[in-house]
């Protein structure tokens, strides 16, 4: 199976899937840090995939999305954006009200 296709059935197969460095529980850089803490703080589920076990996705997903940086957030298989982006979102209120609408 080629990357893109690995990338297709990871973001179908997850409501909300985040792709960072590290994990949830340790974070390698800040920006996936801060965003797994807005997530955290809104209490939704959600999937990640570390992108430092798998080097084919982390340079495939660039491409893919064409968005060069990690962490990626997408939501019901749409990229919602990166650190900067989830943050400004979660402090609006807009990602927690993206969130119940998309898990209801």
């Amino acid at each position: 199976m080629d990357v893109k296709t690995r990338i297709k059935d990871q973001i179908g197969s997850n409501e909300v899937l985040l792709y960072m460095k590290g994990t949830p529980d340790f974070p390698q850089c800040g920006f996936s840090g801060q965003t797994v803490a807005a997530l955290n703080a809104i209490g939704k589920p959600y999937s990640y995939v570390n992108i430092f076990e798998d080097p084919e996705i982390r340079e495939g997903l660039k491409e893919y999305s064409n968005w060069p940086t990690f962490p990626q957030l997408y939501v019901k298989g749409e990229l919602i954006g990166g650190c900067d982006i989830v943050i400004d979102m979660y402090q609006s209120g807009e990602l927690q009200k993206l969130l119940e609408e998309s898990l209801a």
